[in-house]
Formats: C-alpha cells, structure tokens, sequence
C-alpha cells in the first residue's frame, strides 16, 4: 500500500512539473523541490501520510473565485468579463454548483462533470469528495451534483482558472457548500465577493456575511478579497448612491469589516436611461475607475499567484518548525504523564495486593522466593511450569492494561487539541502526528517527537527551504520591481525562461 501510495504522488509530482516546464516557470520548478523536501519531514513526523503531498494542497494555476448571495450579478460580470454566455443569469438561484471555467484551444464550450475536477490534482477541488464525505456523510458520491468543469475559447482566460460559485441563500447541502467555499477562499489568488445594492439588510444576510466577511479579516491574506457592490444602478432614479454605500458600510461593520472599500459597478447594457448629465456622468465615471482597478487586479493575477505559492511553502514550513513540533511535543508530555500516572496506580494497587496477600498467608512462601530454592530438585516440575506460566500471564495482562491507559490517554487529547487548536491546518497536522507518535510500538518515554529528533535530518531541511523561500521572493523581486530605474540591472534573474 505504501509503495502504490508513493507511486501515485510520485506520478501527480511528475504531472505538474511536466506543466510547469511547458509553462516555462523555472522558479515554480523550484517550489515544488522544496515543497517535496517539506513532504519528506512531514512523513518523517507524522504529519502527512504517504498518500498526501504539500504540492496538492496548493493551486498552481492562478486562481480567480467569485463568491456572493444568488441574483448579486455575479454570472452576469462572469459572462461579461468572458464575453460570451457561459453562466445562466436571472434574478433566482440559477448557478446551482460550483463552476470551474477554464481556457480550451477547441472552439466548442464543453461543460464536464465533477468527476473531472475530484480526480486531477492540476485542478482545484482535488479529492474534494472526500472532504464533503466527512461534514456530510453520504454526499462525498454526490460530486457532480456539487461541481462542474467548463471550458471556453477566450483570451481573457488564458493562463487562469476562474470559478463560480452557487449563491449561499440558495443552497441546501449547507455544509458540503460552506466547506467547497472555505477551500476556495483558501486557494484563490484573488477573490471577488459580490454583494446586491439592492438589498442592504444585514439581519437577513446574517450567515452569508458570516463566511464571506468574518472568515477573511482575520486572515493574513486578506489583502486578495475585492467586496464589490454591484446593480448601484438602483440607485439612479433616487440619485442616493453615497446613502445606499453607507448602509452596506454598517452592514459589514456589524459583521467585524471596519476597514477597506466597496468597489461600485453595475451592468451598462441593463441600466436605466440616465437623463441628467451630471448624474450620469457621476455614475459612469465611478464605475469605470472601479472596473479599471478590478480588472488591473484580474490582469495581475499571475504574478500574485507566484508569491501565493512561496508564501504558502514559506508558512508550511514555518508552521511545521514553530507551531507543530513544540504543541506536538507539549501534548506528549501530557500524555506520557497521565499513561505513566495510570501505570502507577495500577502496579502500586496489584503490588499491594501481592503485599496483602503474602502478609496474611499462613504458608511459608518465603523459600519460594529465593533462588537456590527454586533452582534445586525440591520444587516440582508442574509448578515451576504453573509459575512460568502465571508470570507470562501477569506480564501479558500488564501490557494490556498499558495499552489500554495509552488509548483512553490518547482520546482524551485529541479530543483537547481539536477543541484547543483553531487553525484548520494545524489542527489536521498536529492531530495526524500526534496519533503517529502514540503508536503501540512508540516507547513512551520517548520525549522527541518521532522524525524531530537531532539526527533525522528535519531540522535541516525546513532550514533549507526557507532559505530558498526568501531567494525565491528576491528573484520575484528582481523581475517585478525595479527600485533603482536602472535599465541594466546586474544580477537580475528571469525566472520563466530556462
């Protein structure tokens, strides 16, 4: 199982680098060294098993999500952005899965089935089934039901990956969407929520602004969420636009967003006849400087999906040396304590026993316990061998009774760090190697966590990587910015030419 396990990532490895070489992406080469360099550690510690790999967990094409509430424009910015009609439009809850569109050389659109996207690990939602299967038992089998693939021949696609999502107020599986829309979020290069100018009532929004709004403030990347109020053009007849910006305002400002803007837009083709030329002119203008700046964020994507991917490997191996090897060394102390203490209690009441027992006999065992006794012809052979037998017995129950006090102990801490640990990642990381390092045939007085020890190498290699992280983000660096002005400048590395 562990040689096909290995086989299979070592295929998927293989793919990708195949991918990034036609690319020509020579520094994404690179990461996917280091992130395999981060997999070794991670089996070493427990961490990952042999059936997962850093370089899945990470989209290596750019990514672009669109999320928000159903009827807020957001296939009809798809369509317009594509300039074709890929998603339906209406005003109630058409887009009903997850659509992944992607760039294709063939003319024809072609929509494909969940199945394409749950099983190739270059695509978002890789073994997402199996992720559904766990926070809704029965639906991970559903996957089609839960996403598409589209592709479409347009320019404006080349190179990236963008994805529709189902509007929240739409959807029954609540928690097979709500996961789908975490993973997103977590993936995405950048991210456009939308919501609907015409309807600013926080109360009946109140789990949409939930996960759009509260999941992202808090998040280190938060700087790649766009809050785009769309449809202003509700707004025209009243001319109360700044009123209608300052209820959403409140809005997200009851739901924890104080800082940031609304980009304000709206669709020309659709819009009302606008007979004031100043009113005019105020909304046309507002919104071309804020579809300018959207479209600069869409254009630049790619470049923001390099330094998602360092900074994505640069985290992991962080996490791992700073976060995950010192909780994972505290929680194996807790449990050695409390396995130790339970043996304790154990062995002092059977040795108390024995104790008692010997105490209050009137028969002599006194010659029982010396070895020229025991060693001479006057004990029979029966008995020693009912001896023998007793000990074999009592060292048997002994072990069983171990390795039941490090079961209950092991429970009752994963059960603590999955309440005490918040972050997703690390609790998944320090859970699987903590149940790793609690293994029958892991000693437990071994207080070095399996593969952090001073001779297996891990410290060194996280070492390595970040080392490679930070020359990975100067050559970035060197392509993309120029503080100098200098035409000619030395040392300058393009990284996607080999």
């Amino acid at each position: 199982m562990f040689n096909r396990s290995s086989g299979q990532i070592k295929r998927r490895v293989e793919s990708l680098e195949k991918h990034l070489k036609q690319e020509n992406k020579t520094l994404l080469l690179g990461a996917v060294k280091s992130f395999r360099d981060l997999d070794n550690v991670a089996y070493k510690m427990g961490i990952l098993p042999p059936t997962d790999s850093f370089t899945t967990r990470v989209t290596w094409w750019p990514m672009i999500s669109i999320l928000g509430t159903f009827s807020s424009g957001k296939s009809t910015f798809i369509n317009t952005f594509l300039n074709q009609d890929m998603q339906r439009t209406g005003n109630q809850a058409v887009d009903d899965k997850f659509t992944v569109i992607c760039f294709s050389e063939g003319e024809e659109a072609r929509t494909l089935p969940g199945l394409a996207l749950d099983a190739d690990p270059r695509f978002p939602f890789y073994n997402i089934s199996q992720e559904i299967e766990r926070v809704s038992t029965g639906e991970g089998q559903r996957i089609d039901a839960y996403l598409q693939l589209k592709t479409c021949q347009t320019e404006h696609l080349r190179g990236k990956i963008l994805i529709d999502s189902p509007g929240f107020d739409a959807d029954s599986q609540r928690n097979a969407t709500l996961k789908i829309t975490d993973d997103m979020m977590k993936l995405s290069d950048l991210v456009l929520v939308f919501f609907d100018a015409r309807h600013p009532e926080p109360g009946a929004m109140r789990d949409t602004l939930e996960h759009l709004v509260q999941n992202t403030i808090h998040r280190s990347d938060s700087n790649k969420f766009l809050f785009i109020l769309n449809q202003i053009d509700c707004t025209i007849q009243d001319d109360n636009l700044e009123d209608v910006v300052a209820a959403w305002q409140r809005s997200l400002a009851q739901a924890g967003l104080t800082a940031g803007r609304f980009y304000q837009i709206y669709n020309q083709e659709v819009a009302p006849q606008i007979d004031d030329e100043s009113v005019k002119a105020r909304y046309e203008g507002k919104r071309a400087e804020d579809m300018a700046e959207i479209n600069d964020r869409i254009n630049k994507v790619e470049v923001e999906r390099a330094y998602r991917i360092i900074g994505v490997l640069e985290h992991t191996a962080k996490m791992i040396e700073n976060e995950v090897a010192p909780k994972l060394t505290e929680l194996l102390g807790r449990w050695r304590k409390r396995v130790l203490i339970s043996d304790a209690v154990v062995l002092g009441a059977a040795g108390a026993g024995i104790a008692a027992l010997v105490m209050n006999s009137d028969v002599n065992v006194v010659p029982w316990f010396t070895v020229e006794h025991w060693l001479s012809g006057e004990v029979a052979v029966w008995k020693k061998m009912v001896a023998g037998l007793l000990g074999v017995g009592v060292i048997g129950l002994g072990a069983f009774v171990h390795q039941a006090f490090r079961k209950m102990a092991t429970s009752a801490i994963k059960y603590d760090l999955d309440r005490e640990i918040k972050g997703e990642d690390l609790r998944e990381f320090v859970g699987n190697a903590f149940l790793y390092n609690t293994k029958p045939w892991r000693s437990v007085f071994k207080t070095v966590p399996a593969g952090w020890g001073r001779f297996s190498g891990s410290k060194g290699a996280i070492e390595k990587v970040l080392k490679s992280t930070d020359v990975f983000v100067q050559s970035l660096n060197d392509k993309y910015t120029n503080p100098s002005g200098k035409k000619d400048r030395p040392g300058t590395v393009d990284l996607e030419v080999e």
